[in-house]
């Protein structure tokens, strides 16, 4: 019997931010938009608690990758076991995913990771550096951890100059 192939699409739980969140992640990021709102019904108020016509959940995609936000309530909030990474080719892309992603009240964090205005958490870096941490040459390898541990917001060129040894 075949497998099925299967998509895997991930739920932001909100307590009432859904929509505003998802407007902002289409914002900041290429070829993404909100491709559907749905709102709570009349019923099941006394489960959900939501006034009816309220939104409930809105799919959108980034670069094609679909998502999910939900307005579930307050019970649940992100912290930083789980996180997007936003692997850039230029120091331009990390400045720009960095800044757009921490307006408007977000966080700066060590190592090219940050969280959100909505408090989710996201890795900013240059897709350079995973090889730079792969290398065979294990002294190239650790200059670039020293270098990149003392930043917050990642620097591609003294990442290069840590990996070349200067």
């Amino acid at each position: 019997m075949p497998i099925a192939k299967h998509t895997i699409t991930p739920c932001l739980w909100f307590d009432t931010q859904a929509e505003d969140a998802a407007n902002f992640y289409v914002s900041i990021f290429p070829n993404s938009k909100v491709t559907e709102v749905a709102y709570y019904p009349d019923v099941g108020q006394d489960i959900h608690g939501r006034a009816p016509g309220s939104v409930m959940l809105v799919a959108f995609l980034i670069e094609g990758q679909a998502f999910t936000a939900l307005n579930g309530g307050p019970q649940f909030k992100f912290d930083e076991a789980v996180s997007f990474q936003v692997p850039c080719e230029t120091q331009e892309e990390i400045n720009y995913f960095w800044r757009r992603l921490t307006e408007d009240g977000g966080q700066e964090g060590p190592c090219g990771w940050l969280t959100d205005k909505f408090g989710l958490s996201w890795q900013v870096f240059p897709k350079a550096v995973p090889p730079m941490l792969m290398d065979p040459d294990r002294a190239k390898a650790a200059r670039v951890m020293h270098a990149f541990m003392q930043m917050k917001k990642m620097d591609l060129a003294a990442l290069e100059r840590a990996y070349r040894g200067d």
